[in-house]
């Protein structure tokens, strides 16, 4: 059971934007929707992103508008709060030059741990030999 009540209905209520507000705003989608009808659409779901719940709603219910206008979105993993705690927990720091991160050998396993999905209570990748299937330590 989750730990976030639903959205009430008057959380997606439109009746309050006039019609000509919403005839606008479709008039402006429309290329756009026309242009990426049957194109596949990749989209970085940021960590920040993820953390507030009327965020993770949104973009939950703006994925689920670009398949039924047509498109086909694909969603990647950003995840750099998560990562940024796991490589603090296993006492490093994170290294940018330019808004980008720096990966040594080290800081990489512990990006594809993170975006795997292991930080959701598997094992860290400092318990090495421990660790059951795929990963660094195992082809």
């Amino acid at each position: 059971m989750s730990d976030h009540a639903a959205p009430s209905p008057a959380a997606h209520d439109l009746t309050h934007i006039a019609a000509r507000d919403k005839a606008e705003i479709l008039a402006q989608a429309l290329p756009y929707i026309r242009k990426f009808h049957g194109k596949t659409i990749v989209i970085k779901y940021g960590g920040n992103a993820m953390t507030d719940p009327a965020l993770q709603q949104d973009f939950a219910e703006d994925v689920v508008l670009l398949k039924l206008v047509g498109m086909n979105p694909v969603v990647v993993h950003g995840g750099g709060p998560q990562i940024e705690d796991a490589l603090a927990k296993l006492g490093k720091k994170g290294t940018f030059v330019q808004g980008m991160r720096v990966t040594d050998a080290e800081t990489m396993e512990v990006v594809e741990w993170v975006l795997a999905g292991c930080a959701a209570g598997h094992r860290r990748p400092d318990q090495r030999g421990r660790r059951q299937g795929r990963g660094p330590d195992r082809p």
